[in-house]
Formats: C-alpha cells, sequence, structure tokens
C-alpha cells in the first residue's frame, strides 16, 4: 500500500467515526467548545474547507487565483452561510463535499504539490491535514455531546503534523523561532511507543499521544494533560503549540475540555 493508499484509508475511517457521533435533531444546535461554534458549524466548517480542498487540488491555478480576492473575515462569512441551511442541508453538504474530496484525492501522486491557504504542501501533507481537522472538530463535537470516543492509531497523523508545525506556533505569535531541537516520545493507544526529533536533544516532551494531539489542535488545557515537558524550548512549545491554520488559537481554558474522551 502507497502513503497515499494508506492515508486515505485512514482519513475515510476517520470520516466514518465523525459520522458515527450520535448526533441528534436537536444536538445541531448544541453549543460547542470552541467559543461562538455550534455542531452545525463544526459540519459546515469541514464542508466548505472540503469543498477548498476538491478545488486546490482539481484547479490549482484558479485557487491560487481565488486567495488574492480573500477577506480575514472569510471563515466567519462561511459559517453565516451554513447557517442559513437546514439541517439536513448540511449534512448533505458534507457528505457530497467529503465524498468528493475523497475522489479528488486519489488521484494524487506522491510527488505533487497541492496549494492551500499558506504555502503549497506535499499531497501527503494536504491529505493530513484534513485527517487532522476531521479527528479535532470531530473532539469539539464529541465534547458537546458528552461522549467519549476510542482514540485509534490514526492519532500518529495527528502527532507528525503537530510535530512539523513546531516552528508554526512560534511564527504565527511574532515569535523567534527556536532553534533548539525537542524530542517527542509518545505512547499510541496500543502502547506502542512512537518518537521524532533527535535523539539527543536536551528539551523533550514525553506522553500519551492521545493529549499530545489534544495539545497541539488547541482540544485541551495543558495543565489538563499527562504530559511530561522538560527543557525551555519545550515548554514555551507546549504553551502555544498550534498544529492548524490561521492566526493564533485561544486554546481550552483548564478543566474546560472533555480531551480525555479522545
Amino acid at each position: 500500500m502507497s502513503l497515499i493508499d494508506e492515508l486515505l484509508t485512514d482519513l475515510r475511517a476517520e470520516t466514518a467515526d465523525l459520522e458515527s457521533l450520535p448526533i441528534g435533531p436537536r444536538d445541531w444546535e448544541r453549543a460547542t467548545p470552541a467559543e461562538g461554534w455550534m455542531v452545525r458549524d463544526q459540519i459546515g466548517h469541514l464542508a466548505f474547507f472540503d469543498e477548498a480542498a476538491t478545488r486546490a487540488v482539481a484547479d490549482p491555478v484558479g485557487f491560487r487565483g481565488a486567495l488574492a480576492g480573500l477577506t480575514p473575515d472569510f471563515v466567519d462569512l462561511q459559517a453565516d452561510e451554513a447557517r442559513a441551511l437546514p439541517v439536513q442541508g448540511v449534512r448533505e453538504w458534507f457528505r457530497t463535499a467529503r465524498g468528493t474530496m475523497l475522489e479528488t484525492f486519489a488521484t494524487l501522486g506522491v510527488k505533487d504539490r497541492v496549494p492551500w491557504y499558506g504555502p503549497d504542501m506535499s499531497a501527503a501533507s494536504f491529505i493530513t491535514a484534513r485527517l487532522m481537522e476531521t479527528w479535532a472538530h470531530g473532539q469539539d463535537i464529541a465534547d458537546a455531546l458528552g461522549v467519549r470516543r476510542t482514540p485509534t492509531a490514526r492519532l500518529r497523523h495527528v502527532a507528525t503534523i503537530g510535530v512539523r508545525a513546531l516552528p508554526y506556533g512560534f511564527a504565527v505569535r511574532g515569535l523567534p523561532v527556536p532553534v533548539e531541537p525537542v524530542r517527542v516520545e509518545l505512547v499510541m493507544p496500543d502502547g506502542t511507543p512512537w518518537a521524532a526529533g533527535p535523539e539527543d536533544a536536551a528539551d523533550t516532551v514525553r506522553g500519551p499521544m492521545l493529549d499530545f494531539c489534544l495539545l497541539v489542535t488547541q482540544r485541551i488545557h495543558r495543565d489538563d494533560t499527562a504530559l511530561e515537558v522538560s527543557g525551555e524550548t519545550a515548554a514555551a512549545w507546549m504553551g502555544i503549540a498550534q498544529c492548524f491554520a490561521g492566526g493564533p488559537g485561544k486554546g481550552r481554558q483548564p478543566g474546560g475540555s472533555q480531551g480525555d474522551a479522545g
């Protein structure tokens, strides 16, 4: 199985997990931990960027051209448009957009580059980013519903993008990007060890992969994790870690997430 096939298999599985969440008729208007966002907004957000991902792959030139006309509030405007849809419309929008995106992603080769709202991304990183977004927004919905999700080995993809995004967390806040490396040693849900970064790095982050993924997607406060952090650079990173694009996220308040649900 190629890397692209592996990622698409896991993205399909993550999509199925999202759709299995018990969202009842009244739950679509339920508030999620993301300030100002309801469950319907989380699903609409995914649908909107799934459609954008399809355009980016199918028509990269046109996608790049459209970026010049975007205003800083385009995400909020998208949310307003989605709120005008009936619940069933939001559900069908997501299913159609996700299905089309998956079909389009299947045409990608490992060496392909895809434009996005920041720098161009490799095909593998691009698919991984959509998996990360699916998992993270699914966590928001799970928290809103008060349900526990079973963490899976797919978290390794989220952890990978979380480690690679270390410089971004600093840069997006206008802070100097540290030159000191950080060693990340995590335990996957099945107990398998996973690591990234130089083995001899003085700074380290160790603990459950689930906690690390929740933190780098800003779905949990650092104080609510079991992560062991050593070194100034690692400590600074864990205080601002952000693996999603956009401005600095607000993160969660202590005790404000059911992140241990996975």
